[in-house]
């Protein structure tokens, strides 16, 4: 459970960090300036960062039920 809490916590704190810097690149990248290619990276790295957490979640989930289901079963 401590690892559980430990992991979640790392990957929302990396994934918070990551869609933050991609919307600002995105709204940079297109009222800011006329770079278009800006507006592209700030999507990328936004969904990566939802991507990310999303794994993270299910991986913690995932754990959390092996667990209980070995409980379960001794």
């Amino acid at each position: 459970m401590l690892n559980s809490a430990k992991l979640l916590r790392a990957v929302s704190i990396l994934c918070g960090t990551l869609v933050t810097i991609g919307m600002v690149l995105f709204l940079y990248g297109y009222f800011g300036s006329d770079y278009g290619m800006l507006t592209g990276i700030g999507i990328g790295v936004t969904m990566g960062g939802v991507f990310i957490f999303i794994m993270g979640v299910f991986l913690v989930a995932t754990e959390e039920v092996v667990e209980k289901n070995k409980r379960k079963v001794i």
